[in-house]
């Protein structure tokens, strides 16, 4: 038994553990990197601490989902043409669902800030259907050719 604390960020699967360490390794390094970058950066140019700090985060986090999506590792289930269509409709009303709350959201709190939360709302949709579809595509093509 490993004793650590960051085995509640990994998933079970033995695969999908080991790929989810290089992940967060390759975007610790990234973070360190940037860092750097945001040292030598701050001393040319006036920046605040604030986002001194913040922007390594971001792009450390950005480069870990988007290599998680990438790999095609989350549907790990999905070989067949009927299962990947039933995934794909699986994804389809977690987005509308979720369209559905917010604007439930929208209707309980009132509609006097509507503009910006329901482009925040459409926005935050395209891009979960586009990492979901693009994650599913990507497992169902590796997990297709395993068999």
């Amino acid at each position: 038994m490993v004793k650590s604390w960051i085995p509640f960020l990994l998933p079970k699967d033995e695969y999908k553990e080991k790929m989810m360490l290089y992940f967060y390794s390759e975007g610790v390094v990234i973070l360190l990197l940037s860092l750097i970058g945001m040292i030598i950066y701050s001393n040319y140019f006036d920046m605040s601490v604030v986002n001194a700090l913040l922007i390594p985060i971001v792009i450390s986090l950005f480069y870990i989902l988007v290599r998680y999506i990438i790999a095609g590792i989350e549907y790990t289930d999905v070989a067949t043409d009927k299962r990947y269509k039933r995934k794909l409709k699986e994804i389809m009303m977690r987005i509308l669902t979720f369209f559905v709350l917010m604007f439930v959201y929208l209707a309980i709190d009132g509609f006097d800030k509507w503009r910006g939360v329901l482009g925040l709302v459409v926005s935050i949709g395209i891009v979960w259907f586009f990492a979901s579809f693009i994650s599913l595509n990507r497992s169902y093509r590796k997990n297709r050719d395993l068999l």
